[in-house]
């Protein structure tokens, strides 16, 4: 079928916005604590491991959604492959980036790896229609069943080391600044993906209805995510490294 006329759909990249503004926030105060402004727990206190679960959350879910409108609107393989390219390649850099800053903790499967290896499973799948949903559920319940089957067999401790828990079937989570293994995330653009396509076929106009014009920076934001998330920070690491040699 020929591709239809890309439309952006600024419900979705105002949603995006938001969890980049949100994103953005945490990790200034994870830069602070670093730099010993604060004195938080970032790796276990609630307060923002539950902050990090939605953010992460939101941005999947909005990667489902983009998905969605991608596939509803024709969107060829090489043009994918091409937004993919984009999305590998940064994390390839988030990788060297954190390797030189957390030499023992570096990133080597974290938001962008995770999403590289989701999307191409979210495009494989996304005819999968209302099964979407199930199998959605299914991959966040994969999370409690490995600890289960985990404790049933210990011979299963294989899939703690590097070369498998990238599937997030794990007993113990890795030494890293940041995890975001398929199971259970993939389930999360899973459903992203499902709404996505029920939106656009029974709510369209929920999607496609103007903004109000304080809302127009999150819908810029959300456009070019992707150099957001790859230029903040460096900025804010500077900024605080600045601000702590003038202190």
């Amino acid at each position: 079928m020929p591709a239809r006329p890309s439309q952006r759909f600024d419900t979705i990249d105002t949603l995006r916005g938001a969890a980049i503004v949100w994103m953005t926030a945490y990790h200034f105060a994870f830069d602070l604590n670093h730099a010993g402004w604060l004195k938080e727990n970032f790796y276990a206190d609630p307060f923002w491991t539950w902050q990090r679960t939605a953010i992460v959350s939101l941005f999947l879910f909005c990667a489902g959604l983009g998905q969605a409108a991608a596939v509803a609107q024709g969107q060829s393989w090489p043009r994918f492959w091409k937004r993919w390219a984009q999305v590998a390649g940064c994390a390839l850099l988030v990788t060297a980036g954190s390797w030189w800053m957390f030499p023992k903790s570096f990133i080597y499967f974290g938001v962008l790896h995770g999403i590289a290896v989701m999307l191409v499973i979210v495009r494989l799948t996304a005819g999968w229609g209302r099964w979407l949903w199930v199998a959605g559920a299914v991959a966040i319940a994969m999370k409690p069943l490995a600890a289960w089957a985990h404790v049933q067999w210990p011979q299963l401790d294989f899939l703690n080391l590097p070369a498998w828990n990238w599937l997030g079937l794990i007993s113990r989570k890795p030494i890293t600044e940041d995890y975001v293994p398929l199971f259970p995330w993939l389930g999360v653009m899973w459903w992203g993906l499902a709404a996505g396509q029920w939106l656009l076929a029974h709510r369209r106009a929920a999607l496609q209805r103007p903004l109000p014009r304080p809302a127009a920076p999150l819908a810029w934001l959300g456009r070019w995510s992707l150099s957001w998330y790859m230029l903040h920070q460096p900025v804010l690491i500077g900024l605080v490294t600045l601000a702590s040699q003038l202190r």
